[in-house]
């Protein structure tokens, strides 16, 4: 059965890193969903504002279309996004629930505060991290595997194969 892996979390916490190591573990494509983010919104961040419901409105839809038409080709594969809140999550889930596997990488402020540190060309910096934890709405353990962002990539990795086995 296809299966969409949707890494989300706080900017830092990790998501292209493990979404593409656990890409790659399953010889499936790996999309950063802030690579479909609009020029205007990548400017915005960049400058240290924080991007509105509405400016995410229209990267959410984008990537809900990449979804679907992985799952309309019975298509494995793993997205990296944000999803911080219940709202971004529901419309990147549409009509497709069954059939993605949510994961959040929860870390504390302290560690992420200090991987942004160390990404100096990377668009969002540290001084946006406030933000990101205001907007975040953790999601339910019912719906979403919840994995400390501490751990190492192979473990977390082996975490989610382990949990999507049993699960999906």
């Amino acid at each position: 059965m296809a299966t969409i892996f949707i890494i989300m979390g706080v900017s830092g916490c990790g998501k292209t890193t493990v979404g593409s190591a656990l890409a790659a573990r399953l010889g499936v494509p790996f999309y950063d969903g802030d690579d479909f983010h609009p020029p205007q919104n990548v400017a915005k961040m960049a400058g240290g504002i924080p991007l509105t419901d509405d400016d995410r409105y229209p990267w959410l839809a984008r990537l809900h279309e990449l979804i679907s038409e992985h799952l309309m080709r019975g298509e494995t594969a793993v997205l990296a996004c944000s999803a911080l809140k219940k709202q971004y999550r529901n419309q990147l889930r549409q009509g497709s629930d069954a059939h993605i596997q949510m994961v959040y990488l929860q870390g504390s402020p302290n560690l992420i505060r200090q991987r942004l540190q160390t990404r100096p060309a990377h668009y969002m910096k540290a001084n946006m991290l406030q933000s990101q934890f205001a907007a975040l709405q953790p999601p339910s353990p019912q719906n979403t595997l919840i994995l400390n962002a501490e751990q190492t990539i192979e473990d977390i990795v082996a975490q989610i194969i382990r949990f999507s086995q049993t699960s999906i």
